[in-house]
């Protein structure tokens, strides 16, 4: 899985954005990159 950028939406506080590209991507693989983003706004 590749991520480029994940950032806060602009338009609405409780959501991201995000921009990823996956190839035979699995469940724990998704549930990971989520995971990320959780880590990263809760830190910043």
């Amino acid at each position: 899985m590749r991520w480029r950028r994940i950032r806060q939406d602009i338009s609405d506080p409780n959501a991201l954005e995000l921009w990823l590209c996956g190839d035979q991507i699995r469940k724990g693989a998704a549930l990971n990159a989520i995971q990320i983003a959780e880590l990263l706004l809760s830190s910043s």
